[in-house]
């Protein structure tokens, strides 16, 4: 029974039938912070880098550009098997694929000297446990780095947040605020070096539809937004057709 499922279950039922939407996805193929992360990776180019979450596979496509291995880990097989026709496809080394989720790995300690994990986090179940298995298997000294939505302070915009995210993915667990996500990081043995704050405008008819939301919870998010508090609303810079601005951080660790 669906109610029954496991959250890994439901996360691989929600993304593996979307895995090609998500490798053409405009919004999660480019961006500045995808290209931060490039060049940290082209800085440090590491043997073994990892992306953990890979979903459609961005992260380990810039990766792969200049490290010596990559592997790539999702729930998904689908999204996985996508992952690496595409890097055929494009030219680009091998890319070895693991099914797991983040909060169990299994890979070696110490195994990788790179880590890029891209909007995944806010679907795992538990992300203290994932953050110390991402720190497990890095050698001291890598570098990490982690992007993802965010949530503000606002506990009333932190509602309205995880309220129309839940509704569109039922596989969403939580956007974090900034000062979680560095209290979770120390928590796992990484020190933050840098953050970077930025908005994204989501479009809200391919939000929606990358997602397939079903149409009674896309009439349900239509009703929060349009009954919103004024300061609500204008936090997201909700438009009439539904499409608003979210937040998103940037976090370069280091494995203590």
């Amino acid at each position: 029974m669906t109610g029954t499922q496991e959250h890994a279950r439901v996360v691989e039922a929600q993304f593996g039938p979307r895995a090609q939407a998500y490798v053409d996805s405009a919004v999660h193929a480019g961006g500045a912070d995808l290209d931060r992360l490039e060049a940290l990776a082209q800085a440090a180019a590491p043997r073994r880098a990892l992306d953990l979450g890979c979903g459609g596979g961005h992260v380990a496509y810039r990766l792969a550009r200049h490290a010596a291995a990559v592997t790539a880990c999702d729930l998904s097989a689908d999204m996985l098997a996508a992952v690496a026709a595409t890097a055929r496809t494009r030219g680009l080394i091998p890319i070895e694929t693991i099914q797991a989720p983040a909060e169990q790995l299994p890979l070696a300690s110490a195994h990788f000297d790179f880590l890029g994990c891209r909007f995944s986090a806010h679907h795992w179940r538990d992300l203290d446990a994932g953050l110390r298995e991402a720190r497990r298997v890095l050698q001291p000294g890598a570098t990490a780095v982690f992007i993802d939505a965010v949530a503000a302070g606002s506990a009333m915009l932190d509602t309205h947040l995880q309220g129309i995210e839940l509704l569109r993915d039922p596989s969403h667990v939580r956007d974090y605020t900034p000062a979680e996500w560095c209290a979770a990081l120390a928590r796992a043995g990484f020190q933050v070096r840098a953050t970077q704050g930025w908005r994204l405008r989501m479009e809200f008819a391919s939000w929606i539809a990358r997602m397939r939301t079903a149409p009674a919870h896309v009439e349900a998010i239509r009703s929060l937004q349009r009954a919103a508090a004024r300061e609500t609303r204008a936090y997201f810079a909700i438009e009439a057709d539904g499409s608003f601005m979210l937040d998103a951080l940037l976090l370069e660790a280091t494995a203590a």
